[in-house]
């Protein structure tokens, strides 16, 4: 019945939602660039607003940083409480020039929807925002309470919810039972799949300095050795001949899973598809172990960005005083973001040339999700998909990473699981990204019906 009533009401108002969708998406909400502060704080403001207008409860939690969108439908003590993750910061836009359309001005084309954030996450917080609206013009009260996250900074960082994570008071309004993450992918368009676990993640800068200016490569060339040359045979040596990590002790706390752990997941994978979807020529999963295995359940190491020397048009022959690199490490259970960030960071100090000076900066990281499978909120997710797929739902994870939801996790001390309606060609943090409508449609049947089931969940 409650299915129904959602259809006719989504279908009914689909216009009018989906211009308000393109109101949102206008705001240029970059939490990474200071240019657009006030740009985040309107979209801040203009989500507050929204979320008041069908009966939420609404304010902004100040942070050190950007302020969180906090809003809530309380029902009754004797509900449990979902606590509703998203953000509404998006990714800088660069290269503008590959953009087929301007990326803050929404662009429909074939029912896919272009524009920064589309997809990550506005287009997936939306869809659980136009439930909740749909709720409350339908007068449909659901046997759950439920509590609304959407922070801004999670593209970079999520600096002001990790901090706030001690505070007493600030961290009460986010308790909660249940914590549901809406930002995740389904394998397929129509393949529905929950998303029970997330890799971790330790960024880093590193330098390798080799004399104090650069030098003329004809006149040192043969004597001095170059840092870039240096740099490039440390960073190769972190892995072995067969893609394994070669770092001393690396996967010593990392979780090994049995087979009944493997056979729950769908792990699946065409090699020929995915090479013609991305242009990949070659793939390099670790030794020995399943493509989708090493890309969710083990430890990688990707070197993200590789820099010196001359590099503008035309010739300049040099050997730079230093060469830099952005390396980037996923985890996976049990590893933890400063040991492993040590542990790369010893590895390379003791494999550069000796007298060759580096210095290795450890940014601030993200320790990997697990979900319970069993769990009510898993159980109800997976339903709640099959119901509105009409189509068994698989069980997947995810080598990409939300670092504060972890620690989000701990601070409330709650199960979680993550869900979504994104694709992996969807373009997110790249040019022209988008979402199509009828994908935005089904995310929000799923919540509904997720919502609308959880009693029978908890008996």
């Amino acid at each position: 019945m409650v299915y129904e009533q959602l259809k006719d009401w989504f279908k009914k108002h689909s216009t009018e939602n989906m211009e308000i969708f393109f109101d949102y998406l206008r705001f240029p909400s970059i939490s990474t660039d200071s240019t657009y502060k006030k740009d985040v704080l309107e979209c801040a403001d203009w989500l507050i607003d929204f979320c008041k207008s069908f009966g939420l409860e609404s304010k902004l939690i100040d942070t050190p940083h950007y302020p969180i969108v906090f809003a809530e439908k309380h029902i009754s003590e004797k509900y449990p409480t979902i606590l509703i993750y998203g953000h509404y910061d998006v990714q800088p836009v660069d290269p503008l020039e590959l953009w087929k359309s301007d990326p803050f001005e929404p662009k429909l084309e074939n029912d896919n929807i272009f524009a920064r954030g589309a997809l990550d996450n506005k287009g997936q917080n939306f869809y659980v925002l136009l439930l909740l609206k749909a709720l409350h013009e339908l007068n449909i009260s659901p046997q759950v309470n439920i509590k609304l996250c959407i922070e801004g900074e999670e593209e970079s960082s999520s600096k002001g919810l990790s901090e706030i994570l001690t505070d007493k008071k600030k961290i009460s309004d986010l308790s909660c039972d249940y914590l549901l993450v809406v930002d995740a992918d389904i394998p397929a368009k129509d393949k529905p799949a929950i998303t029970l676990g997330a890799r971790g993640i330790v960024p880093m800068d590193i330098e390798l300095i080799g004399s104090d200016t650069d030098l003329h490569s004809g006149h040192h060339g043969g004597i001095i050795y170059s840092p870039i040359r240096a740099l490039v045979e440390v960073l190769a040596k972190m892995w072995d001949e067969n893609g394994a990590v070669a770092i001393d002790k690396f996967y010593e706390d990392v979780k090994e899973y049995s087979k009944e752990d493997l056979n729950e997941l769908d792990l699946s994978f065409d090699k020929e598809e995915y090479k013609k979807s991305f242009g990949a020529r070659a793939l390099a999963p670790e030794g020995g172990r399943d493509i989708l295995e090493s890309n969710w359940l083990r430890p990688s190491i990707e070197i993200n960005g590789i820099y010196g020397g001359y590099t503008k048009p035309g010739f300049k022959t040099v050997i730079p005083a230093s060469a830099n690199a952005k390396v980037s490490c996923r985890l996976v259970p049990d590893q933890s973001p400063e040991e492993v960030g040590e542990k790369i960071s010893k590895f390379l100090s003791d494999n550069i040339p000796k007298g060759m000076e580096i210095k290795v900066n450890v940014m601030h990281g993200g320790k990997p999700i697990s979900a319970d499978p069993n769990s009510v909120i898993a159980k109800g997710a997976e339903k709640a998909y099959s119901k509105v797929f009409n189509k068994p739902c698989k069980k997947i994870m995810t080598g990409g990473s939300i670092p504060v939801i972890a620690e989000l996790k701990d601070a409330l001390d709650c199960e979680v699981v993550l869900m979504g309606m994104g694709l992996s060609d969807d373009n997110i943090h790249a040019p022209n990204e988008h979402f199509s409508w009828d994908r935005l449609e089904r995310g929000f049947y799923v919540i509904g019906m997720l919502i609308d089931n959880f009693k029978s969940e908890l008996s």
